[in-house]
Order: structure tokens, then sequence, then C-alpha cells
């Protein structure tokens, strides 16, 4: 039996985790979110009475509540510690996903209030998420902690594609590949795996609300990808996606040199 504690299981990527995870009755899954009455009754509805799930508040810009959640987990684990830790909660900026940085120029107090927000959520909220629940990850057998991160992070691939979108969130996202290299540095010989892995294009339905005009953007976007990927042919099932970055994860370990990396789910720097 492993024990698993996965932020932002609301819906998309979080809740197909706790979908599959959960169905080996042998695991127990604590999912993190900010809407807990709203994530409890899609949990009822869409996947049962499965009594080893348990949903409780935190929200990543609140200190106080992510304390509490540890807590509360605590008592739920209880010395069985955590065995994967993953941080998948995260703030998807719309601002800046359609248009590239130099169009948001003109955009002063937005480009301002989004920057904030993205590096208090996605950095700073997964900092204090792991200073918080490191003392039970230590007593798990596992002792694993994933970052979902994104490829929009990667250098070499914003650069040979000239991926113009997304920028102040794909920033977020390289910060925190950063964070997680330092927690590395400090808890690998602790027997501590904290990896990045993105996930890859996956349909969890970000677009659906675009216009027609953002929607010709994310075509221009996906015409890169297919430069890069001749066989990319859409956006991959979450179904689908979970299982690749559970085998990935598995298979990744401080002794095979994954520790503080930034991998695809592919386990590699194949992105697509």
């Amino acid at each position: 039996m492993s024990v698993y504690v996965i932020t932002g299981v609301s819906k998309g990527i979080g809740f197909e985790f706790v979908k599959q995870i959960s169905e080996d009755p042998k695991n127990l899954v604590v999912g993190l979110v900010r809407d807990k009455a709203a994530t409890e009754k899609k949990v009822a509805a869409e996947l049962g009475d499965r009594s080893n799930v348990h949903i409780l508040h935190a929200d990543l810009t609140s200190y106080a509540s992510l304390k509490q959640a540890a807590a509360d987990t605590a008592k739920i684990v209880g010395e069985r510690g955590i065995d994967y830790l993953v941080a998948n909660g995260a703030f998807p900026s719309h601002f800046d996903a359609y248009d590239p940085i130099g169009a948001l120029g003109d955009k002063v107090e937005e480009l301002e209030v989004v920057s904030l927000k993205l590096f208090q959520t996605n950095v700073v909220g997964n900092i204090h998420l792991f200073n918080l629940f490191l003392p039970l990850v230590m007593k798990g057998k596992v002792k694993k902690v994933i970052t979902i991160s994104s490829g929009h992070a990667d250098l070499d691939l914003i650069n040979d594609l000239e991926i113009e979108t997304s920028a102040l969130y794909s920033a977020s996202k390289a910060a925190m590949n950063v964070i997680v290299a330092k927690f590395n540095a400090q808890y690998k010989k602790d027997g501590v795996l904290f990896v990045s892995i993105s996930p890859g294009v996956v349909e969890v339905g970000h677009f659906v609300n675009a216009t027609p005009e953002q929607i010709q953007g994310v075509m221009g976007f996906m015409g890169k990808l297919s430069t890069y990927a001749p066989h990319f042919k859409g956006p991959t099932p979450v179904d689908e996606a979970i299982q690749n970055i559970r085998s990935t994860w598995e298979k990744a370990s401080i002794d095979s040199g994954y520790g503080g990396a930034f991998i695809s789910h592919f386990g590699n720097k194949q992105w697509l």
C-alpha cells in the first residue's frame, strides 16, 4: 500500500490522478483543493464511495491553510507517512496564454498582478507545501516528491521552435524547476527524490472558452509542435497521460540520476 498526497485534484490531471490511484483499494489518497465541498461531491458522483480517498481544503496562496492541511493529513496517514507528494496544483494564466510577451507591455497593471499571482501560487505555494509536508514524506517508504511542470519551461524548446506564448506561466514553471533542484540538493542525502515532470500536451479543456482569435494562436502553437514532433496528432487524453506520468515516476530514482531533474512524461527531454 502507498500513500499519496496530491494538490489540485478538483479537475483535469489532478482528478484523474485520484481516480486511477484510488482504483487500488490498498492505496490511500489525500487530495488537496480550494473547494472541498464541490470536489467531495464530484468524487462521490464519479468515483462512488471510495473509503481510501480523503479530500482536504488547502490553498497554495494561503500558508495557514497548507499548515492545517498538513496537520489534518498527519491524522489520516499516521505513522505510515507519505510515499508520494505530488505538486500538481497551479495557476494556469490565460492572460499570457495566447499572445507574445511584447504584446502585453501596455497592460502594465494586469501584467504585474498576473506575474505576482503566478509566482505566489506556482512557486512560493509549493515551497510551503514541501516544507510543511516533508516530515510526513520522511516517514514514508518511497519518499518521492513530484512536481508537475511544463515543457514550456525548457529553454531549448522555446528557442528552437520560437514559442512566443505563455511567457509568464513558463517563467513560473522554470522557477519551480530550480526550487525542485534546490530541495534535491538539500534532501538527496536523506533519500528523498525531488523531480519535475512535464505531462506533455494533455486534453483537459484549457481552450474551451477561447475566442476565435485566440484559437488561431493555439493552432499556430500546435503547428510548431507538429514540426518538433511529426508524430504529434494533438493533446493526449488525460487517462493516458496519467498512465505515462506514473510510469515515469515509478522508474525515476536518486540512484538512476533523476534527483532534481526536469524531465518529460517519457523520462527524458522529449517533450512530445
